[in-house]
């Protein structure tokens, strides 16, 4: 007998045709609405050219849904019983980077797949969600209340953790840890257990402050003072309220931002793109696009609510957190809310890594969706599918 158990007895429901139907195409819609955004600001950001972002964005963009459609119409069984190889896969991609990552700005972060330069640690963070999902499905209340129960999940993260942090990379370390504790927090991890963690690591900032780079103290000193260097630490997040204060309510119009047109504000394509598009459309055009934003955040948590498996609604939750703190890190970096990070803006920035990352977050999510009346046992062992 299978060890799991579904609510619909008909599993002509979940064929290949019926998975198609249920398939949430206006969310695509959406998301290929937020991918339109980002083209044409890429295109406006290369003065008017295609070239070298917008079009490359643009066949990323469709490369990234095919593989989010496969994502998605793979049923949620597999996904639960090959999490720890999925898992597996992106660790061994972390060491990869190790051995023969490509090095950039003083980083290495990257693999060169020939099409692409891809950054492993994007990925390792869905499939953390991935694999404490299973972890915390196959446990009881009972169990995850235990703190025996929660040193194998713990070990689960700070693996990834160590090997992101050799890169080094602390800013996708902390929203790994970030995505990773909310999983835990949903999963049934006790309220007293993150305070305790929390005040722990507030009495441990004097000591890491001393392990951390020039550039990274660079960084908490320019968000604690900009003006103190403006012409150098402060250059960034300086130009960027210049430019968002400029845009107005309707903004100056496509193509006619001065920031960003006359070379100075930084990084337009990346990290500061939203900066351009809220000089270029004003006030309104950044509502907007953070309109799209807030839609598709509460559609992952409409998913996760409405999933009858707790694997799928810790799935659907993490990958939606995932989302969320793309979408908050950035728009609250150039508003210098934070300290100044390499974050890019959810398939509206220029880079190939976040934007297939978003895309399989997504398919998990559709998953979840698709398979949202299937409730699987906790008793998971047997494996059956």
């Amino acid at each position: 007998m299978s060890t799991y158990e579904l609510y619909v007895v008909d599993q002509t429901k979940y064929s290949f045709a019926d998975k198609v139907r249920a398939f949430p195409y206006g969310i695509l819609l959406l998301l290929a609405a937020v991918a339109c955004v980002g083209i044409a600001m890429l295109y406006a950001a290369a003065g008017g050219n295609w070239d070298p972002w917008a079009s490359r964005q643009a066949t990323r963009f469709g490369i990234g849904v095919g593989v989010m459609i496969c994502v998605a119409l793979i049923d949620i069984k597999l996904w639960l019983k090959y999490a720890y190889v999925a898992y597996g896969i992106s660790i061994a991609m972390l060491v990869a980077v190790e051995l023969f990552g490509t090095v950039g700005k003083g980083a290495q972060r990257w693999l060169d797949l020939g099409l692409m330069q891809f950054q492993p640690s994007e990925l390792v963070k869905l499939m953390v969600v991935l694999v404490l999902a299973r972890v915390f499905h196959s446990g009881s209340t009972e169990d995850v209340g235990k703190v025996s129960f929660l040193l194998w999940p713990m070990a689960l993260i700070a693996l990834p953790a160590a090997l992101i942090l050799r890169q080094p990379d602390l800013g996708t370390t902390i929203l790994m840890l970030m995505v990773a504790a909310s999983v835990l927090f949903l999963g049934g991890v006790r309220l007293w257990k993150f305070i305790l963690a929390g005040v722990s690591a507030i009495a441990a900032v004097p000591v890491a402050w001393h392990f951390l780079r020039d550039y990274q103290k660079n960084r908490v000193y320019t968000f604690l003072d900009p003006e103190s260097d403006p012409l150098g630490a402060g250059y960034h997040i300086i130009q960027s309220k210049i430019a968002l204060g400029s845009g107005g309510l309707f903004g100056k119009g496509f193509m006619n931002g001065s920031q960003s047109h006359l070379q100075f504000l930084p990084e337009k394509q990346t990290d500061f793109i939203f900066t351009m598009l809220a000089e270029e459309w004003g006030l309104v055009g950044a509502v907007g696009l953070i309109a799209l934003y807030v839609i598709l955040i509460g559609y992952g948590f409409y998913v996760a609510l409405a999933s009858r498996s707790h694997f799928g609604r810790l799935l659907a939750l993490g990958c939606t957190v995932n989302f969320f703190l793309y979408v908050f890190v950035n728009i609250a970096m150039v508003i210098g809310l934070i300290p100044v990070k390499g974050a890019p803006l959810p398939l509206v920035s220029w880079g190939g890594s976040a934007q297939l990352t978003v895309l399989i977050g997504y398919g998990l999510i559709f998953c979840v969706s698709i398979h949202r009346e299937v409730k699987i046992s906790r008793n998971m062992m047997g494996m059956e599918a």
